[in-house]
């Protein structure tokens, strides 16, 4: 057990602790987001400004779908869909702007019992213009799936998904954000975990320009489990930000969260803010998150700022723990001393701080793409600093 109170107790950023949060379907319940705000505090308010307010979309997206036996997927108008709204409450302005504005979305439902061979697989593609968009998916009881949102191009979008995981079910759900530089994602990621499901968050990202994730996760049922994994590798001029909320309100569930982001480059940015909430009945829960953040050059900045609020002392253990850290030189002589090259060394450095993480993803395919894309990034990086020939 990592640690025990026997009376509520918080810690962490500068708001003291995560604490209730205030959400509204509507936008005007929310004030214009500024840098006095803790949630938009480290975020680059001028690149994102024209998502403040209502505008007329115009994003051409093109899309691609790969949908298994036992699944359906429609494109809907969100409020048409009776789940519309049970799982997703809007925590910020632009969540609530979405879900107002969205007339277009996907309901994707997953037959209760349905154990699909192959994921589904969702490509957003974006082309131009701006645009918003609200998806409601739908896991039925004891159903098991893998659910892969691959995006990319120029996309600029807010979004929403609201996500329920029936009783017994177990849904992987999987965030790959590679979009080009300049494309803008500001997203609200809500779960609902029923009874003895299982729920897993996979947020990689490894382009765009300004990448805003929110995922949050509450329980409807004894016996749920969360894990929410993270990746990212952030260069010049990227803003890549991850927010979560773990919800603890009925006993028995457990949650786990990890992420990593390496960073290259003047103006590279990582946010990370884990909050997680214990409420007082939910006994019996066990929750840890950790963040490590790995610094390749200068110019590079990471945040990291974990909270946990725990308000009974009946629990099975919680723990949080947040590091960053510049490139280890010594690293990199030890290895140059055993006769591997400078490039090959810092690719050993590297592959190993992601190694940990990539690998309890669990998906192969993706894990490959990850650490191939994450290579040849630093390879190009390598090159830039005419140290050595590109990494191919």
């Amino acid at each position: 057990m990592t640690l025990v109170h026997d009376r509520p107790h918080s810690h962490g950023g500068p708001t003291g602790s995560p604490s209730e949060r205030f959400t509204s379907r509507n936008p005007n319940d929310f004030a214009v987001p500024s840098t006095h705000d803790e949630d938009w505090r480290f975020t680059p308010l001028a690149r994102i400004r024209s998502f403040f307010e209502p505008f007329q979309p115009d994003a051409v997206i093109e899309g691609e779908h790969s949908v298994p036996d036992g699944v359906t997927v429609d494109r809907v108008d969100p409020p048409t869909v009776a789940a519309f709204g049970s799982v997703l409450a809007p925590a910020d302005r632009v969540s609530a702007l979405a879900m107002t504005h969205a007339h277009s979305g996907l309901h994707v439902r997953v037959a209760p019992g349905a154990e699909p061979a192959q994921p589904v697989l969702i490509r957003r593609t974006g082309v131009s213009g701006r645009g918003y968009a609200h998806h409601v998916l739908e896991v039925g009881p004891n159903a098991k799936v893998t659910i892969v949102v691959d995006n990319g191009g120029a996309l600029t979008l807010a979004s929403n998904f609201e996500i329920s995981v029936g009783d017994g079910a177990s849904l992987t759900f999987v965030s790959v954000n590679a979009a080009d530089p300049g494309a803008v994602q500001l997203e609200s990621h809500a779960a609902l975990v029923g009874r003895d499901a299982r729920y897993r968050h996979i947020s990689a990202t490894l382009g765009g320009g300004v990448v805003r994730i929110l995922p949050t996760v509450r329980f409807s049922g004894r016996g749920g489990r969360a894990e929410l994994i993270g990746v990212s590798y952030a260069d010049s001029g990227q803003h890549v930000e991850s927010r979560l909320f773990v919800d603890h309100s009925v006993p028995d569930c457990r949650s786990n969260v990890l992420y990593k982001n390496a960073l290259e480059g003047d103006g590279a940015r990582t946010v990370w803010v884990g909050d997680v909430r214990i409420r007082p009945a939910a006994t019996g829960t066990d929750t840890y998150e950790l963040n490590r953040n790995l610094l390749l050059s200068d110019g590079a900045r990471a945040d990291s700022v974990p909270n946990l609020e725990i308000e009974t002392g009946e629990i099975a253990g919680a723990g949080h723990a947040s590091a960053t850290g510049r490139f280890d030189d010594l690293q990199l002589f030890y290895l140059q001393s055993r006769g591997i090259p400078a490039d090959e060394a810092r690719r050993l450095v590297v592959r190993g701080f992601f190694a940990d993480v990539v690998h309890r993803m669990g998906l192969p395919d993706l894990e490959d793409r990850l650490m191939t894309a994450i290579e040849t990034r630093l390879g190009v990086s390598i090159d830039k600093n005419g140290t050595e020939e590109t990494y191919a």
